[in-house]
Parts: structure tokens; C-alpha cells; sequence
């Protein structure tokens, strides 16, 4: 084959999409979109009490009452292990989260104190409005659709050959 020649298109695959078309019809471009205008609506409440959204979806997750370990953390949360420890330290140091004795030295645990509950009561009430709002505009039924589509998405993504691949998650919004 001559180094100048293009591949021949396969009759098959459909074309690739390109400009407009591949930004509105792009499935990772929809999903950052989608994210994008619906975490802007929750920042403020985050902002107004100077956290970040990832510090906020840790103490929602040990707002649900049990203290949980780092890993447990990070999974619940999707936080990477590095951004996790730099968003328990943060959180320590403010006195929302307290260190919890476990059985194993080396597995880190944390509970909420009554500083981060009562800092958790204030804000759910406001993120709750908020989700009440987005989902009624939405639809409940399609909400619901939605949301059982994209963890099925997620499920079979991750099942894919080469789905372990370790990358960035969620949490890049400034832990």
C-alpha cells in the first residue's frame, strides 16, 4: 500500500461524526454536559460553606450513620486514594470528621462529629429542593429511567475488555 493512500471506508461501520454533529451526538460529551449543568446547580450550596463537591459527598456518605474505612470512601464517593486523603485531612482540620479506632491499624476510619452532621442537616435540605426541582422538571418517571440506564451503562462499560483501565474520575472538580 502506497504511504500517501487512505484506508478504504468500511461499508459497514457508519462515519465517524465530526463538528457539530460529534458535540451534539458525542455519549461522553452528552454525560460532561449533563454532569456539568446539573453539579452547577448543588455548587453553590457546597460553596456557600466552603466545601468542595467531593468534601460534600464524603460527609453525605458518613452522614448515612456508620463510619466508614478510606476504601469504602472512595468507592462510595468516587475519589480517587491521593484526593481522598488530602479531603479527609481538610475536613479533620475543620473538625467535621474524627479519626475512628478499628480493629486493623493500617485501614483508616472516620466518622462524622456533630460539627459535620449539623453542617450535613443544613445543606441536604437545601441539595434535597434542589433534586426535588431537577427531577419534577424533568419528569420522576424519566429520572428514575435515566438513572437506572446510566448505572446499567456503567456496568456493562466496566465489563468491556480493557475496563480496568485506572483514569481521572469525578472528582476533579478542586478536592
Amino acid at each position: 500500500m502506497n504511504a500517501s493512500a487512505q484506508p478504504m471506508p468500511d461499508p459497514e461501520r457508519p462515519p465517524i461524526p465530526t463538528g457539530k454533529e460529534y458535540y451534539e451526538r458525542s455519549l461522553t460529551v452528552a454525560l460532561l454536559r449533563a454532569r456539568e449543568a446539573t453539579m452547577r446547580r448543588f455548587k453553590r450550596f457546597a460553596d456557600a460553606h466552603n466545601l468542595t463537591l467531593p468534601q460534600w459527598r464524603v460527609l453525605r456518605a458518613l452522614a448515612d450513620g456508620e463510619p466508614l474505612d478510606a476504601g469504602t470512601l472512595c468507592q462510595r464517593c468516587v475519589i480517587l486514594p491521593p484526593s481522598l486523603t488530602r479531603i479527609l485531612r481538610a475536613l479533620a482540620e475543620r473538625q467535621l470528621i474524627a479519626p475512628v479506632p478499628g480493629p486493623d491499624a493500617r485501614r483508616h476510619i472516620v466518622t462524622i462529629t456533630p460539627a459535620g452532621r449539623a453542617l450535613f442537616e443544613r445543606l441536604v435540605v437545601q441539595s434535597e429542593g434542589t433534586r426535588h426541582e431537577i427531577e419534577a422538571a424533568f419528569g420522576p418517571e424519566r429520572m428514575q429511567l435515566l438513572l437506572d440506564m446510566l448505572n446499567q451503562l456503567r456496568v456493562v462499560t466496566e465489563a468491556l475488555p480493557g475496563g480496568d483501565v485506572a483514569t481521572g474520575t469525578a472528582e476533579e472538580e478542586s478536592d
